[in-house]
């Protein structure tokens, strides 16, 4: 399975109109479109989110299913006070969790003191989050492809508690306090864990990045016998050297 695809094909054209709570009253009276237009509309967040638990794409499609199939059959309780995405997300990590413990995996989503902040790290954000120019060239977006393969691998890498945070703050744009909602903690324990992330992706990063620091930079080829020769040029102009 592609990592990068999205799950299901994009929406149609038009079908993204409806707010969520027309769309929750269309499906509470039974409407498939609205159902669909659910589903498309957050596959991908509910993906991300669950990814941010699992460690296994198959896993989290099965998590997605899951979250649709509890959701839809209590739409009775949403309350428009939270945004239907983040209440789906908020299901999403609860079946994520759910899941994890089925197959007996502890997932720790919960340390003692985490709402410190490190003093002397910047806050998350005032990082500056990465965006794609939309007039890249195909070289430009080839590097930052790999580049992304590079990061997605660091991100995997983190424990739970820190990859589901990271996921929704930097990946999905989520506020501080959407993303307490989701995953039921404190708007400064949110803080913490996205800063924690950040700090653990920079190390990873860093040890990734090792095997290739010895290609970077390089200066061969034309470039080392151009500097060579005018060199040389310039030696035998002033009489230092003989040619050979």
């Amino acid at each position: 399975m592609d990592k990068n695809r999205d799950l299901g094909p994009p929406m149609r054209s038009g079908a993204d109109a409806s707010t969520d709570a027309e769309l929750v009253a269309s499906a509470r009276a039974g409407a498939a479109s609205a159902f669909e237009v659910i589903m498309r509309r957050h596959n991908r967040l509910l993906f991300r989110t669950a990814r941010g638990v699992v460690s296994d794409d198959a896993e989290a499609q099965d998590v997605v299913q899951e979250t649709y199939l509890r959701a839809f059959t209590s739409l009775d309780s949403f309350r428009s006070e939270a945004a239907l995405s983040t209440w789906l997300a908020r299901i999403a990590i609860n079946v994520a969790l759910t899941a994890q413990r089925k197959r007996r995996r502890l997932v720790q989503m919960e340390v003692r003191g985490e709402d410190e902040i490190f003093p002397g790290e910047p806050l998350p954000e005032a990082m500056m989050p990465l965006r794609a120019a939309d007039d890249e060239s195909p070289e430009a977006m080839a590097e930052r492809g790999q580049v992304r393969e590079l990061l997605q691998a660091a991100v995997e890498n983190l424990p739970p508690i820190y990859r589901c945070v990271f996921i929704l703050r930097a990946v999905e744009d989520l506020s501080v306090d959407e993303t307490a909602y989701c995953l039921g903690v404190s708007g400064d324990v949110v803080k913490t864990r996205f800063l924690r992330a950040r700090i653990l992706l920079r190390k990873s990063l860093a040890e990734a990045a090792k095997p290739y620091l010895r290609s970077t930079f390089s200066f061969a080829g034309a470039r080392c016998d151009a500097v060579v020769n005018h060199v040389f040029a310039a030696l035998g102009a002033r009489g230092l050297v003989r040619s050979p």
